[in-house]
């Protein structure tokens, strides 16, 4: 029979790590990510958000942003980040995730966005043919960047549509660095300027998602004006 001393010792390690270690992480939560991941964080959710179907939900915008900011705080607070890291993880897992989508595009992506029932992502795939046929596909991956979820199926449909490698590499790499380093940068740049900035995290993403989402709203408003006109 086991010692009652020893169940009660037991019980407290567990308790103790459990609280120093927790193993949850919220996906949806920058600051969740960025506390247990750190730069790995920003890689990881990149990769997914602009590479894998499954990763448009991921707060790309305002994990960079709120990453830039936690590398402007002291090594004493709570969250402190490496900008070199960050910019390193960011750049890297915006760059190789829209390679990957891309390549999966080319590999039997028609088949997988065909199979999809996913109303956010059969609205992002036809936004995404919009910008496409709108702007070339130049401007098209450029832009598709700083919208939530065409940024996401892009890349993919890209690939689907036999967009040009050389021409598919070098503009996501363009939009993958402008939006990956320079949404970083801000965050950093606002909280070298206002010390104590990062006591007011919540508002300032909840401010930053609503900015990332203008793009898409002006685009679905020009969607249903488009659509009013050839009625």
């Amino acid at each position: 029979m086991p010692n009652p001393q020893l169940l009660d010792l037991a019980e407290h390690v567990l308790r103790a790590g459990a609280g120093a270690h927790p193993l949850a992480v919220n996906p949806l939560d920058s600051t969740s990510l960025l506390s247990s991941l750190g730069a790995l964080g920003v890689f990881l959710v990149l990769f997914a958000e602009t590479g894998l179907l499954i990763g448009f939900f991921l707060p790309g915008d305002s994990l960079l942003f709120t990453a830039g900011l936690l590398c402007t705080t002291t090594a004493a607070n709570k969250v402190h980040l490496s900008l070199p890291a960050v910019l390193l993880a960011a750049a890297a897992g915006a760059l190789l995730g829209a390679q990957t989508g891309y390549w999966l595009g080319r590999r039997g992506g028609r088949a997988l966005l065909a199979r999809t029932r996913n109303r956010h992502l059969l609205a992002g795939v036809e936004r995404a043919e919009t910008i496409l046929a709108r702007y070339g596909h130049g401007k098209a991956i450029v832009l598709a960047r700083f919208i939530p979820v065409v940024r996401t199926v892009l890349n993919p449909l890209a690939g689907i549509l036999e967009v040009p490698t050389k021409v598919f590499v070098l503009w996501q790499t363009v939009g993958g660095l402008l939006w990956s380093i320079g949404v970083t940068l801000a965050g950093y740049v606002l909280g070298s300027s206002i010390p104590g900035i990062d006591t007011y995290l919540l508002p300032i993403i909840a401010a930053i998602v609503i900015v990332s989402l203008i793009p898409l709203a002006l685009e679905l408003r020009r969607a249903r004006t488009r659509a009013r006109a050839t009625r």
